[in-house]
């Protein structure tokens, strides 16, 4: 009974929190109620003894990658209400899209309520590092390894991507840098020599 209220009060704050995410004026303030959606989230994998998923979430999503995010937006000049002035001109699309989605999701579930035998599971397994990783090493290491290609795409990307060239600061090519020869380093002028003590004579002879 003391699961099924603290189930309920999980998901019921989870809700709210990611209602106020897309609702929120204030960006910090839609970051900060991520930031509690996924607590809350991972108050309910607490109850389904999911240990590691659990602090898995708060470790990585509300850790680094939330605090992140929130650094972002804290220090960019984000202009919202130029950002709001389409929005009702794609919420017509943007409902659409949502009932479709909804509607997928409630057909799948569905089926899968009508289709749900009850069968003993030892929750001692679930959530557990070493089975998780027998898992993800043996029946899911080609899903594990694209995964890996891909983050490594995202972050190629993400490098290329913000990669701009200032004036104001200096910058070389490491390949000219390695391709440079000893000849183009120090390069040898021949000056003929003037001897400066010589005009100054010759000029005071010259003067009346």
């Amino acid at each position: 009974m003391e699961k099924t209220i603290l189930f309920y009060a999980f998901a019921a704050i989870m809700i709210l929190a990611a209602t106020r995410v897309i609702t929120a004026r204030n960006p910090v303030h839609a970051a900060l109620f991520l930031v509690l959606a996924f607590f809350s989230a991972a108050g309910i994998w607490m109850l389904l003894e999911a240990e590691f998923l659990a602090i898995v979430l708060v470790l990585v999503y509300v850790g680094a990658v939330m605090v992140l995010f929130l650094f972002v937006v804290m220090m960019l000049d984000i202009d919202t209400d130029k950002m709001r002035e389409g929005f009702w001109g794609y919420l017509p699309l943007a409902s659409f899209v949502g009932v479709i989605i909804v509607l997928e999701m409630a057909a799948v579930l569905w089926r899968s309520f009508l289709s749900f035998d009850q069968q003993a599971v030892n929750a001692g397994n679930i959530g557990g590092t070493k089975e998780l990783g027998i898992l993800i090493y043996t029946k899911y290491v080609y899903a594990f390894e694209v995964a890996g290609v891909i983050l490594l795409v995202a972050i190629i990307a993400a490098v290329a991507l913000t990669l701009r060239k200032r004036k104001d600061t200096k910058h070389f090519d490491p390949a000219d840098a390695v391709r440079v020869k000893r000849n183009d380093r120090l390069k040898i002028v021949k000056i003929a020599p003037v001897t400066t003590r010589g005009q100054a004579e010759a000029e005071v002879k010259e003067a009346p």
